[in-house]
């Protein structure tokens, strides 16, 4: 019986594993985004979803965005945050 849960223990990690953006599609905050980008002075913001390979391992949130940044550029990126840890604002 044992046996047979350690195997498909192995087998959902090894699927995580290989196809790592199935699992975190819901870990986006948009909410936590925006107030996040208007203190620093971005206006016009749109949040895009969940910001696959712009934030570091260590973070579990990563909400992209397209706005106006405090220039009056338009730029796009994403903040990501993680457990401990405030939020950071990474510009593509």
């Amino acid at each position: 019986m044992a046996r047979k849960r350690l195997i498909r223990f192995g087998l959902a990690a090894a699927f995580l594993a290989a196809f790592p953006f199935v699992a975190p599609v819901a870990c986006t905050s948009p909410d936590r985004a925006t107030q996040t980008l208007l203190a620093q002075g971005y206006t016009d913001i749109q949040t895009t979803g969940y910001a696959y390979f712009d934030c570091g391992s260590d973070d579990i949130i990563a909400t992209a965005f397209q706005a106006n940044g405090p220039s009056g550029q338009r730029v796009e990126g994403a903040v990501c945050s993680g457990f401990f840890k405030g939020n950071t604002v990474r510009l593509d």
